[in-house]
């Protein structure tokens, strides 16, 4: 069996059976067919899954190697190409354990390849004021009523939920029958579900736009363009950037700072940072453990306030 079917038939599997969204099956799909292209010109053939299961540290190492020289002649940070870098050591390690679960191939020689490290990057999120602001300040700068009505409801449940903007997006009408009793049940990243409780102002600003939604069949998207299709993230990105530009804000403003805050804002008022998860989504306690970072930082500014902290 040649690489490339094996990489047709993992994409299929994370698609299926994982849930990966689009965005991170294309971008795997292009960071292992390009470290599967240099392997095969490595071999002098496009590798068969013997051969692939044959591979050494050191094959995977000359990748690497390849990889951060054409990395390092591109644009971005020295970070940002790390990330990408360790992100592509993720994406063969994912595709790595595909093969192992259904060919039984070992994944010892790639175990050994460290990727690179990166700086942990702490959450920016918006002041208080700001954020509660967003969602209306947003819905002012729409010329169209039906626009203002759906922005509002969007941004304001990206600040009053804690979703991401792709979550926000899946949604469906029928997915808001019952969230007013039981919760709003979203669909996260791996295709993990959560309930996520519904604040009274995200059921007004809900309700507001689904008594103007143009199609109101319990199956048509929550969130729809002027032409009745689902809304598409880059286009919720855009609606920002104007206020975001009119507010004077850096580029750090997007939908998803929203989430950022959401969750700042609940640990600055003592939640237990158990739930702060849950209500995110994480499957890993650590990467919800980035925000109390955010909090200290926070809180060590306070105290630098302080004129006995001065020298």
């Amino acid at each position: 069996m040649l690489m490339h079917e094996c990489l047709d038939s993992w994409l299929d599997w994370l698609t299926h059976e994982k849930r990966a969204r689009p965005n991170t099956v294309l971008a795997y799909r292009n960071d292992v067919a390009t470290a599967l292209a240099f392997l095969g010109e490595h071999l002098g053939q496009e590798p068969d899954l013997s051969a692939f299961a044959s591979l050494r540290t050191s094959d995977f190492r000359a990748w690497l190697a390849y990889d951060t020289n054409r990395a390092e002649s591109g644009k971005g940070t020295p970070d940002g190409r790390a990330r990408s870098r360790a992100r592509r050591v993720s994406a063969l390690r994912s595709f790595y354990h595909y093969l192992h679960i259904r060919h039984g191939v070992s994944a010892s020689a790639l175990r050994q390849l460290k990727a690179p490290k990166t700086r942990k990057r702490l959450p920016r999120p918006l002041s208080r004021d700001m954020a509660r602001s967003a969602a209306s300040d947003i819905a002012a700068l729409e010329q169209h009523p039906l626009c203002a009505a759906r922005d509002e409801a969007l941004f304001t449940l990206l600040y009053g939920a804690g979703l991401r903007i792709g979550e926000a997006l899946a949604l469906d009408l029928r997915d808001c029958d019952r969230a007013a009793e039981s919760g709003l049940r979203v669909t996260g990243k791996g295709g993990r579900e959560r309930l996520v409780p519904l604040l009274p102002n995200v059921l007004k600003a809900l309700a507001r736009w689904r008594s103007q939604h143009p199609c109101p069949a319990p199956e048509a998207p929550l969130f729809v363009g002027l032409r009745g299709k689902r809304l598409q993230p880059a286009v919720a990105r855009r609606v920002m950037q104007v206020w975001r530009e009119q507010s004077g804000l850096d580029n750090s403003a997007t939908p998803h700072a929203l989430r950022h805050s959401f969750a700042t804002h609940l640990l600055e008022g003592g939640a237990d940072l158990r739930a702060i998860q849950e209500l995110l989504g994480h499957a890993s306690l650590s990467t919800t453990q980035a925000y109390t970072l955010a909090d200290e930082r926070h809180l060590l500014a306070v105290w630098q306030a302080h004129p006995r902290a001065r020298k």
